[in-house]
């Protein structure tokens, strides 16, 4: 696709503004009514998708050319959707979200690339994974786990840890909690070890294309040769990344699930049980990848029609992602089954959760914007009365980490897995 695609979706744009907010309904104070983290940061009309779509708009018309102050509004952005969700609340034809991805592509490919991402992404193309490491210590995290190397053997299932599990090790007891609980309910797996590739969703989210699809198709040879069918997650941008960006250009039919998910249908199959109690007052972040963006990929070949002109349709009806049917309810049910702890939720949750701040590049890029967007959920966080923030993935984790280390909130950080192992 090119930019010029989303030409009718910045012509369509009223500029409601509904894009800065959560959805009205879901509003329940001032405080926490925002949704955008960009605008709130930015303070001006540019860093909105809307403000976004004025700006591609005039860069396909030639009004207006590429400046540092332009890639600054379009990089400074987490893309972690929640315009998206507010913007169809009450539009069916418009696509804020993917407009800003494709306008990210078209100024990485005119070499409008910022010098804070460019590191990473030679990482990624030397080492394959997002934060650098060597490549050689990717399995390193599951050594002294006993499970299998599909490399060499087969499996039902793989475990794809991903580069923030793989290689921080203040993260790592969430992959080993989850290989040790499917070790536990006999389940039949393995990991890719040194082979298991970026999934390279980071990368396209900072606009990078072509390393994306390099990622991508290295990813999908890799499971073939080891007969993979069914991938399980405990990171939930890579989850997306399966999900979502593969399908569409890939054909892939493998079948994607996260480990809050798995974990869920152990316990709704009495697999697992939870024995100890863990007395505990949490609130669960729900990660943008697994909630608002964690919908199952539709394929559509339709056309766009207008009823007298005008009022847009489409034959057959587009898939429509507005996030409401991500992954809510599997990491709750799992967190209110254990013993103990007590779950509180954030005004904003669900498809209105306020985002991390570690997506799209921003924590590479902008960190300073990416640590207050952190630092204001866990104001929010702390607003509920709660003694640990949790969530089902090893970005957002880090993030509120860095966030609460030396700052005057206190306020622990886990992963699902991480409480679940408490429970065992």
């Amino acid at each position: 696709m090119a930019l010029e695609t989303y030409r009718a979706d910045a012509m369509r744009c009223s500029r409601c503004a509904y894009c800065k907010w959560v959805p009205l309904d879901l509003m329940k104070s001032w405080r926490f009514s925002k949704g955008c983290p960009s605008i709130e940061f930015g303070h001006f009309h540019s860093y909105s998708a809307g403000g976004r779509l004025v700006t591609a708009l005039s860069l396909m018309d030639g009004r207006s050319e590429v400046t540092e102050k332009v890639k600054d509004s379009v990089f400074k952005c987490n893309l972690c959707g929640s315009c998206d969700v507010t913007c169809k609340m009450c539009r069916y034809d418009m696509e804020p979200l993917e407009a800003m991805k494709e306008l990210r592509f078209h100024l990485v490919e005119q070499g409008h690339t910022l010098p804070q991402v460019e590191p990473v992404i030679d990482g990624l193309r030397r080492e394959l994974n997002m934060l650098g490491k060597p490549r050689a210590e990717r399995g390193d995290w599951a050594a002294k786990l006993n499970v299998k190397n599909l490399v060499k053997e087969q499996a039902e299932f793989v475990f794809h840890a991903g580069c923030r599990y793989s290689f921080d090790g203040d993260l790592g007891d969430a992959a080993r909690t989850s290989v040790r609980i499917l070790q536990q309910a006999g389940v039949d797996f393995g990991i890719m070890g040194e082979a298991e590739n970026c999934c390279g969703g980071r990368a396209y989210g900072m606009g990078y294309k072509a390393e994306f699809e390099t990622r991508r198709d290295s990813t999908l040879i890799a499971w073939q040769r080891a007969g993979v069918k069914t991938v399980i997650t405990p990171c939930s941008d890579c989850y997306h990344t399966f999900k979502r960006l593969y399908p569409p250009a890939s054909g892939c039919d493998i079948k994607v699930v996260h480990m809050v998910e798995f974990l869920d249908q152990l316990l709704g199959e009495g697999k697992l049980k939870f024995t100890k109690p863990v007395p505990m007052t949490v609130t669960y972040h729900d990660p943008c990848h697994l909630g608002r963006q964690g919908e199952e990929y539709v394929a559509w070949n339709g056309k766009e029609k207008k009823i007298f002109g005008q009022a847009v349709c489409y034959d057959p009806p587009r898939p429509r992602y507005n996030g409401a049917f991500g992954i809510y309810d599997p990491p709750r049910r799992v967190l209110q089954a254990i013993p103990g702890l007590k779950l509180v939720e954030m005004e904003r949750n669900r498809e209105a959760a306020w985002c991390c701040g570690a997506g799209g590049g921003a924590r590479e890029a902008y960190p300073e914007f990416s640590n207050w967007t952190a630092s204001e959920r866990i104001e929010e966080a702390c607003s509920t009365g709660a003694e640990a923030i949790v969530s089902a993935c090893p970005w957002c984790e880090r993030n509120f980490l860095d966030a609460t280390a030396g700052g005057k909130r206190k306020l622990a950080v886990y992963d699902v897995m991480q409480l679940v192992e408490k429970a065992l």
